[in-house]
């Protein structure tokens, strides 16, 4: 019975394994608690590193790890300042548990924090030999752009490697990329980024030899990269019938996109602010996820009017455009989209009407984040909130509203209004942009919240994403 009880206890953690602050609460509860929680916690310690006193405190507790071997050669070469770290005598042998191995970060951590020692690259070889010596079979692999191959001799410790299921590959040399071809050919993800105009022939045979790939990020940093695209996109048509989310910053070469039967994810992002005519005339069958940025409005409404009833989730911002273009979007999401759950879409003051037809026939609608365009300079939220009270279907209970760039004003009765008629509905989760400013706000929904209308509330900035997990 404490067998099933610890094994139960461990699914539940690991459901919660992107929300770190309830797991560390979890922690504290009890020695089996915390015994179930550490390995999940360190499977990925890089995740969330949003602040250099975080790096810096998870490269301590790193270090703390080092052989006797390792603090002395540190030591001999005059690293003294380590001393006070490397005396620290860890609870648990946290590197054992650790299934990422992430150079770029540790990389980037060291640079950071130790950015002024002579002998950084040893530092950097004696932590990467810490890990290594742990003989972890890793799970996901990042390499950064600039990788000294002799620190890991990949061939020597090719059976860690062996059962990779996430690959970055942001590295020119080739050598490494052809010894994994052999070494590890089940990859679930790989995260492609290109970084310079000239092909890598490694990288090629690598895509070449794997089989099955179900998730590819397709990461254009450089603008003249079409012939590398056209060979990397060619490569990837092979195992077209297995992929099912893509990702890519920049419009494909090739006709890669049609190729892609059965993908259900496509995240767009338009790095260098290209026309996308190739989603006009594009159908995938299967898609459920669309999200985008920069893309133009006019060739995500011609791709939606495509699609086969099956998207469930579509989330689109950063692209300006005007009234007009703003109505055919809506009315072709509300005439092709009856399954949504989550829409994220700019709405203008002249269309909150045709929001109200999509939240009529939109019935599984659940999430809700309206973007306010900085050119509806008088936004009509009186309209809006009659709509939503009057007209959101009974799933719908979480709501956002992001506001670009412009200071703008909410008059505190119209959200008055909505929540005063909303009290025989489930509980609302609710955010504001900080860019939102009303006297009183605070108030008002301290009242709400006390009297069970609001469940949830949070007012966030645009640029933080600390908040991410609010509105998943």
């Amino acid at each position: 019975m404490s067998k099933l009880n610890t094994d139960i206890l461990y699914l539940i953690f690991e459901e919660l394994q992107y929300d770190k602050d309830t797991l560390y609460s979890c922690l504290l509860t009890n020695k089996i608690c915390c015994e179930i929680i550490i390995p999940i916690l360190w499977k990925n310690p890089w995740y969330q590193l949003n602040s250099n006193n975080k790096k810096s405190l998870l490269l301590n507790v790193i270090i703390s790890h080092l052989s006797d071997e390792s603090k002395n050669k540190l030591k001999n070469q005059g690293i003294n300042f380590l001393e006070t770290t490397l005396n620290q005598k860890p609870l648990f042998d946290y590197i054992k548990f650790c299934k990422h191995l992430n150079l770029y970060i540790i990389f980037e951590i060291i640079d950071n924090v130790y950015n002024i020692i002579k002998h950084i690259s040893m530092i950097k070889k004696e932590i990467i030999i810490l890990f290594i010596n742990k003989n972890i079979e890793f799970t996901h692999f990042y390499t950064p752009q600039t990788y000294n191959y002799q620190i890991i001799n990949i061939s020597e410790v090719k059976h860690l490697f062996s059962e990779l299921q996430f690959l970055n590959c942001s590295n020119t040399d080739k050598n490494i990329w052809f010894l994994l071809k052999d070494i590890c050919q089940s990859i679930k993800e790989l995260d492609l980024i290109i970084e310079k105009p000239k092909i890598n022939i490694g990288i090629i045979k690598l895509i070449e030899s794997q089989k099955n790939l179900k998730k590819v990020n397709f990461d254009v940093v450089v603008k003249r990269s079409s012939e590398t695209c056209k060979i990397l996109e060619n490569s990837l048509i092979k195992h077209a019938n297995n992929i099912q989310h893509f990702r890519t910053t920049k419009p494909p070469v090739t006709k890669i996109l049609s190729s892609f039967v059965n993908l259900k994810i496509l995240e767009l992002d338009n790095h260098f602010y290209e026309n996308w005519n190739c989603l006009e005339d594009l159908s995938l069958p299967l898609l459920q996820n669309l999200k985008a940025s920069h893309v133009p409005i006019k060739a995500l409404t011609n791709f939606i009017n495509n699609t086969n009833g099956y998207l469930t989730k579509i989330d689109i911002d950063l692209v300006s455009h005007n009234k007009n273009d703003n109505k055919r979007i809506i009315q072709a999401i509300y005439q092709n989209c009856l399954n949504l759950k989550y829409l994220k879409l700019t709405i203008r003051s002249e269309n909150i009407k045709e929001l109200e037809n999509l939240l009529i026939r939109c019935q599984h609608l659940n999430r809700l984040i309206i973007i306010i365009d900085n050119a509806d300079y008088i936004f009509n939220w009186n309209k809006l909130f009659k709509v939503l009270t009057n007209s959101s279907p009974i799933k719908l209970f979480m709501f956002k509203f992001w506001v670009e760039n412009i200071n703008r004003s909410i008059n505190l009765d119209y959200l008055k209004f909505f929540f005063d008629n909303w009290k025989e509905r489930p509980p609302i989760s609710f955010q504001l942009s900080r860019r939102l400013k009303s006297v009183g706000i605070d108030n008002l929904i301290k009242k709400y919240k006390a009297e069970g209308i609001i469940a949830k509330y949070d007012n966030f900035c645009e640029n933080e994403n600390e908040n991410w997990n609010f509105f998943r």
